[in-house]
C-alpha cells in the first residue's frame, strides 16, 4: 500500500452477508420473489433479520417496477430510513455499495441491504432492456445492445490487431472457471473453434461471445466496520470505489477502444491506496468478450491494445497469473439482465475462502467492476479482508 493519509471512507464499511437465489432457471417465480429470497438468505448469513435493516438499495431488470426499492422493502416488512433505486444499468449495484458506505459512515443508517432479482429467462427467454436504440441508430436496425459492443470489438480489432480467436479466448476462460462452479448455468467443454463456429449475432460477436440469458438474484448486507467484527461471518471491507460516465448512446462514445473505467479505476485505486499489481482476484462485467479485454486494459492490468494477446496467453483462466471472473462470469455462470451484483458476491466468497473448487489460494484483495449501458457507466469497487486494512 502506498504511503500518505488514508481516505476517510476506506475500510469503514463491510460486507457481512452475501447470497444468491434462483440461478439459471426459476420457473413460476417473479423477479421480486427471487430478490426477496436472496435478501432473506443474505441477512440470515449475517446473523441479522429484516428488523435490523434501515437502508434499502436495489432495482429490478428491464421494465419491471421502477419503484422496486420501495416494493422490496414493503415485501420484506422494512420501513427504511433511506432508499436508493438509481438506474445506470449493470454498474448500478457497485454504485450502491459506495452510497451505502457513505450513509453508514455518516450515521444515516446501521444496516444496508442491496438486492437484485430477475426472472428474465423463464419470463421472456431473451435479453430484456429498458433502453432502446438511439433515434439516429434505429434506421440501421441494430441488435441492441449487442451491435454497440460489436462496434467496439470491430474498432479494437482494426486499431490493435485483436483477433476473433483472442475474443474467443475470453469465453473459453470463463467456461473453464464455470466448470469449477456447481452453480454455473452453462458448463462443459468449450474451445476457441467452437466459439468461432457458433451462431453469429452481430459481427464479429457470435452467440458464445455474448452473455447468457438466465434467471437469478443476489443480495448483500453492509454495516459499519466495528459492528461487522461482532457478526458471525468473516467481514469483507470496501477499500475503494469510484464511478465515471462518458456517454449514453454508443454514437456519443469518443473512443470505442477506451472506456470510463480508466477514470473510475484510477480513483478507486487511489482511495484504496493500492495498485493493479496488488489484486488477487478480478471480477469484471463480461456481457460480451470485448468487455473483458477493454476493462483489463483500462483498469491497468495490461497496456492498451495488448488485452487480446494477454487473454489468449491463458493469463485469466484457472491456473493463470490473473484470476478473472472466477465464477464463470456473465458468459457462463449467470446473467439475468444485469450482472453487477454477481461480481460482488463472488468477490466476497473468494475473500472469505468460501469458493470451493474455484477458490483462489490466499486471496486477500479483489477488484469488482460494473458496466452500464453501452460501455457508458463504469463503477469500480476494491474489496479486502481484515488483513488489508
Amino acid at each position: 500500500m502506498s504511503g500518505g493519509a488514508k481516505h476517510g471512507l476506506r475500510g469503514q464499511a463491510a460486507f457481512v452477508g452475501a447470497a444468491l437465489a434462483g440461478l439459471g432457471e426459476a420457473p413460476g417465480r417473479s423477479s421480486e420473489d427471487i430478490a426477496v429470497e436472496a435478501s432473506v438468505k443474505a441477512l440470515a448469513e449475517a446473523g441479522l433479520t429484516t428488523r435490523h435493516v434501515d437502508a434499502v438499495f436495489g432495482s429490478l431488470p428491464g421494465n419491471a417496477n421502477p419503484l422496486s426499492a420501495l416494493l422490496i422493502a414493503e415485501m420484506l416488512g422494512i420501513q427504511p430510513k433511506f432508499t436508493d433505486n438509481n438506474r445506470t444499468g449493470g454498474s448500478t449495484f457497485l454504485s450502491y455499495t459506495l452510497m451505502a458506505a457513505l450513509a453508514l459512515q455518516e450515521g444515516l443508517c446501521e444496516t444496508a441491504l442491496i438486492f437484485y432479482g430477475s426472472n428474465q429467462r423463464t419470463a421472456s427467454g431473451k435479453l430484456v432492456s429498458s433502453v432502446k436504440p438511439f433515434a439516429y441508430e434505429a434506421p440501421y436496425a441494430p441488435i441492441f445492445p449487442a451491435t454497440s459492443y460489436a462496434l467496439a470489438a470491430s474498432r479494437h480489432m482494426h486499431q490493435y490487431g485483436t483477433t476473433r480467436e483472442q475474443l474467443a479466448a475470453v469465453a473459453v476462460a470463463a467456461r473453464a472457471w464455470a466448470n469449477l462452479n456447481p452453480e454455473a448455468f452453462m458448463r462443459g467443454p468449450l474451445s476457441v473453434a467452437e466459439v468461432l463456429a457458433s451462431r453469429m449475432v452481430s459481427s464479429p460477436l457470435t452467440v458464445r461471445d455474448c452473455c447468457l440469458v438466465t434467471d437469478g438474484g443476489a443480495a448483500l448486507v453492509m454495516t459499519t466496520a466495528p459492528r461487522a467484527r461482532d457478526l458471525p461471518r468473516k467481514p469483507v471491507y470496501l477499500l475503494g470505489a469510484a464511478a465515471a460516465t462518458t456517454h449514453m448512446n454508443i454514437v456519443a462514445m469518443a473512443d470505442l477502444t477506451q472506456t470510463a473505467a480508466v477514470d473510475s479505476g484510477r480513483r478507486a485505486f487511489e482511495m484504496a491506496g493500492l495498485a493493479p499489481r496488488d489484486m488477487d482476484v478480478i471480477e469484471l462485467y463480461d456481457a460480451f468478450t470485448i468487455n473483458t479485454i477493454l476493462f483489463l486494459e483500462d483498469l491497468g492490468f495490461c497496456k492498451k491494445g495488448e488485452g487480446g494477446a494477454f487473454v489468449a496467453s491463458g493469463a485469466i483462466a484457472p491456473g493463470g497469473a490473473l484470476p478473472v471472473n472466477t465464477n464463470g462470469g456473465g458468459l457462463s455462470c449467470v446473467h439475468p439482465g444485469m450482472y453487477g451484483m454477481f461480481t460482488l458476491v463472488e468477490a466476497v466468497q473468494q475473500l472469505r475462502g468460501a469458493a470451493g473448487a474455484r477458490q483462489v489460494a490466499g486471496a486477500e484483495l479483489a477488484l469488482c467492476h460494473g458496466n452500464g449501458g453501452v460501455l457508458s457507466s463504469q463503477v469500480t469497487n476494491i474489496l479486502g479482508t481484515e488483513a488489508t486494512l
